[in-house]
């Protein structure tokens, strides 16, 4: 018995080592994944309330795009997964320091939600296309901003004012409530977040052929 545990000694020790190295990485990238999920909601408190719609300016969609980015498809899409079930677990850090399902619920949840979706398909494209140019990438951001995020946000909106609502509204008003005033705004933060990624990759290409 002991010799076998002996003879068996280096397999075992690099299984054991293996399992660790795993178990690190896996708390490595939960924390980078929680990271991201609470600078969502510290970027959920850069409010700007309009006074025409229930829909505010936030810098939430500035984090979601960095994410997906960042961390790829799956931790992006997991940060954004925390951010939303903490939230609605009890932590005050949707906007307005707002909590609970209920909120969700409500007629800006549709965009939460969209944010999750977005964080998918932007990390999807990063796993896929290591380096997308400059113009390429806005492109792609924009997709994931306006047609997920808002796509989303828009459909829980009309359900929240047209069925659940005492307040029908057709598309020309809602899209003026739930879209136009934010165009400006995203199309700066996409702006920003696809200078910041094409000067990250080009700092590590830099130092990488040194």
């Amino acid at each position: 018995m002991l010799v076998t545990l002996v003879k068996k000694y280096p397999l075992l020790r690099q299984m054991y080592l293996r399992g660790r190295s795993q178990s690190l990485l896996l708390i490595y990238k939960i924390s980078l994944s929680l990271s991201f999920a609470s600078l969502t909601g510290l970027a959920a408190q850069v409010r700007f309330p309009l006074p025409w719609t229930p829909v505010p300016i936030t810098g939430q969609t500035f984090v979601v795009l960095l994410s997906s980015l960042v961390l790829g498809k799956w931790l992006g899409g997991l940060s954004q997964l925390l951010y939303i079930g903490i939230g609605i677990c009890g932590i005050p850090w949707f906007t307005g320091g707002n909590t609970g399902f209920s909120y969700l619920a409500g007629p800006t949840g549709g965009y939460l939600i969209g944010f999750i979706f977005a964080a998918f398909f932007l990390g999807y494209i990063k796993n896929i296309s290591k380096s997308p140019g400059f113009i390429l990438l806005i492109f792609y951001m924009l997709l994931a901003n306006f047609l997920l995020i808002h796509g989303i946000g828009l459909i829980q909106l009309y359900l929240w004012l047209n069925v659940f609502g005492a307040n029908p509204l057709g598309i020309k008003e809602l899209t003026s409530m739930g879209t136009l005033p934010f165009i400006p705004s995203d199309i700066l933060k996409i702006i920003a977040v696809a200078t910041m990624a094409k000067t990250v990759t080009l700092c590590q290409e830099k130092f990488s052929n040194k």
